[in-house]
C-alpha cells in the first residue's frame, strides 16, 4: 500500500512526495563581511525529521533559508528534490518555493483578517501571478485549507480574526498555512521560541505527527536541547557557521550540547517536560 492510499484512508490529504534535501559545502557570507555558514555539507532524506540545534549566530536560521533560496549560497550547492536551488533565479526558484512550506517564529499572520484567509494564503504558493492577484480560489483550494486547518484542530476557529486568537492557535493557523501548499518539504524557524512551556510542545507535537502522518521531510530550528531530544529523530549542531555534530538527537549527550553551545548548560537551554 502506499502512502498516498495510507493517508486518504487515514482521511488525509495526499501531500506531495517528500524531497530529500543536500547541502555539498555551502558557505554564505553576507555583504557586510559576516560569515554564517562555512563549507556546510549535509544529506537529509526524504521524510526525515530533523533538528538544527545553536545559538543565536549560530547560522541555523541562515542554512534554512538557503534551502528556498531566501538566502543566496557565496559557494557550494544547494538541492531539493529534483533542483539546484543555489542556480535559480526568478519564476524557476518561485516554483520551488511552492513545494516548500515555511513557519517562523512570529507566525507572520494577516492579524486583522480570518483564519480561513489567512490559511488561503498558502494556495497561492504555487498559483499563476494573475490568479495571486486575482485572489481567485477554487473548490479544490478552498477544500485543502479546511483540511489543514482540520489537521493542526483549528477547524472550529475558521472565521475568527487572526489577531484575537492565542500564540499558540496562531502558530497552527501558520502550519496550516504551510500545509495547504501540499509542500514537499516544511521548515520551521524558531517555531517555539515566543511560546510558553505547555503550547510548545502542543506546536511541537504537531510538526510531529504531520511527519509522520504525511511522511513530510521537516526541519526544525531550535535552540533547546530537550525539544531536539524528544521530538526529532536526527539532530544538526551548529556552532559559529559550522557542523559540529550531526547524528541521533536523542543520543546527543550534554557534552554535545556543551560543544554545540560554545560553553556550559545553563537552565534556559531546556524547556522541561511535557506537561
Amino acid at each position: 500500500m502506499t502512502h498516498d492510499t495510507q493517508a486518504a484512508e487515514a482521511g488525509h490529504a495526499p501531500a506531495s512526495a517528500a524531497w530529500p534535501i543536500r547541502l555539498d559545502g555551502v558557505s554564505v557570507t553576507y555583504p557586510n563581511g559576516t560569515t554564517a555558514l562555512r563549507d556546510v555539507s549535509l544529506d537529509i532524506d526524504a521524510g526525515e525529521m530533523v533538528s538544527i540545534v545553536g545559538l543565536s549566530g549560530s547560522g541555523k536560521s541562515t542554512l534554512i533559508r538557503t534551502i528556498n533560496g531566501l538566502v543566496p549560497v557565496t559557494s557550494g550547492t544547494v538541492t531539493v528534490g529534483p533542483h539546484t536551488v543555489s542556480g535559480l533565479h526568478g519564476r524557476h526558484l518561485r516554483e520551488v518555493r511552492g513545494h516548500v512550506g515555511m513557519i517562523f517564529q512570529g507566525f507572520n499572520l494577516a492579524t486583522r483578517v480570518d483564519v480561513y484567509r489567512n490559511t488561503l494564503v498558502g494556495r497561492f504558493a504555487r498559483a499563476g501571478r494573475l490568479r495571486t492577484l486575482l485572489g481567485v480560489t477554487s473548490a479544490r483550494d478552498r477544500e485543502v485549507a479546511l483540511t489543514a486547518l482540520d489537521t493542526v484542530g483549528m477547524l472550529d476557529k475558521v472565521w475568527s480574526r487572526a489577531g484575537a486568537l492565542s500564540g499558540g492557535q496562531q502558530q497552527r493557523v501558520a502550519i496550516a498555512r504551510a500545509l495547504s501548499q501540499e509542500p514537499s518539504i516544511m521548515l520551521a524557524d524558531e517555531p517555539v521560541a515566543s511560546l510558553d512551556p505547555p503550547t510548545a510542545h502542543a506546536v511541537m507535537s504537531e510538526l510531529e505527527r504531520i511527519n509522520v502522518e504525511r511522511h513530510l521531510t521537516v526541519l526544525v530550528n531550535l535552540h533547546l536541547m530537550d525539544l531536539a531530544r524528544q521530538y526529532t529523530r536526527r539532530m544538526i549542531g551548529l556552532r559559529d557557521g559550522e557542523l559540529v555534530y550531526d547524528g541521533p538527537a536523542a543520543e546527543a549527550t550534554e557534552a554535545d550540547f556543551e560543544q554545540i553551545y560554545g560553553r556550559r548548560i545553563r537552565p534556559q537551554d531546556r524547556l522541561g517536560d511535557r506537561t
